[in-house]
């Protein structure tokens, strides 16, 4: 058995300190038993960094509070980058470790980020943030992961403004920005603000807002000049008012079931993620997604709420997308997935401006 340390009682000043310390003391292939009350992913890159050393590391489960994690020393680096594997961490610990972590380096300075997906959305919010200072270069996009190298090419201040994050959508190409920011969205928490810059106030996007949020948001305009409108969008969690999507921003639960026969589908699997590891659960439920035809779906069993799963499928599937859930228990939820055969044609055309007007460039 490695060595134990408990962080619970510390300072989160004194993190870093204290690990560095430990981690100086063991030898390559040994390992630390490690307890938190947070995330330690920034400092274990930091240590990578500094020392030229290999760590790897593996969350006990994605999820639970105290954070449990195994760190293991490895070889010397010898020039190379340090590696952030951040497939154990559910999306929304993602984005905080990562944007931290960003935030730290010196110009020059860099990681290996191995995803379960394509991370291009942190790439913009990263240009976003700090500008032309980011240097992204894929090394793999494969079954075993997706590995990318991000390096600071200089230093940045990023605006030290009450906001979780920021997308300067002009920088982003027109069929990814929708898909981008309600992703991100997704993850932010509640009373968190997302700010978006884009060369006119994006009304398009406002109406998709409110079809799927309802009034569970705030939308302020902040800034509008010609070539330049600066939106901040804040989450302000269930507002219990009714919605024209079929789910809400705080539970994720269709509606469609009580307002209509849309959300009859046949249930044609029972799929069970809680024995895969964290990296391959994404994956799975996605294949089977795609294996539905028009009208079946299936039951995904999960070991905590996939809240954030339903927020991707919102922003990346059609308007026949469904989700129901059928049980909320500490250690298995049920929610239903599925494909309607009965998509509201006025609804599905609402999702995107006309061509002629003038909106639609975002």
């Amino acid at each position: 058995m490695g060595t134990e340390l408990d962080l619970r009682d510390r300072p989160e000043e004194e993190y870093r300190e204290i690990l560095f310390a430990e981690l100086a003391e063991t030898a390559v292939g040994e390992t630390i038993e490690i307890v938190s009350d947070r995330d330690v992913d920034v400092h274990l890159v930091r240590y990578q960094i500094e020392h030229d050393q290999d760590l790897e590391w593996t969350y006990a489960d994605p999820d639970e509070e105290p954070r449990e994690l195994r760190v293991t020393r490895g070889d010397p680096l010898e020039g190379e980058l340090g590696t952030i594997d951040v497939r154990d961490l559910k999306p929304q610990r993602r984005h905080e470790a990562l944007l931290g972590l960003f935030d730290e380096l010196g110009a020059g300075e860099g990681f290996v980020l191995v995803n379960d997906h394509d991370p291009k959305p942190l790439y913009h919010e990263l240009k976003s943030m700090h500008g032309d200072v980011v240097d992204w270069e894929y090394r793999s996009r494969g079954t075993d992961g997706w590995r990318v190298e991000v390096v600071k090419t200089d230093e940045s201040e990023a605006d030290d403004e009450d906001i979780v994050t920021r997308y300067d959508v002009r920088e982003i190409p027109k069929e990814e920005r929708h898909p981008t920011i309600h992703h991100r969205y997704g993850m932010i928490p509640e009373g968190g603000t997302l700010e978006l810059v884009a060369p006119h106030e994006p009304r398009p996007l406002h109406r998709e807002f409110r079809q799927r949020y309802g009034d569970a948001f705030t939308w302020d305009a902040v800034e509008n000049e010609p070539g330049r409108c600066r939106v901040r969008i804040t989450k302000a969690g269930d507002s219990g008012g009714d919605t024209e999507s079929s789910g809400s921003a705080d539970t994720g639960e269709t509606t469609a079931e009580t307002d209509s026969d849309d959300m009859t589908v046949e249930v044609v699997e029972e799929l069970d993620v809680r024995d895969r590891p964290p990296a391959q659960r994404h994956e799975a439920i996605f294949e089977a997604y795609a294996d539905l035809e028009a009208g079946t779906g299936f039951i995904l069993v999960n070991d905590h709420d996939p809240k954030p799963l339903y927020h991707q499928f919102e922003a990346e599937a059609g308007p026949e997308f469904r989700w129901e859930y059928r049980q909320k228990e500490p250690g298995e939820f049920r929610v239903l997935i599925g494909k309607s055969d009965a998509v509201d044609q006025d609804a599905a055309t609402d999702r995107k401006p006309a061509d002629d007007t003038p909106e639609a460039p975002f």
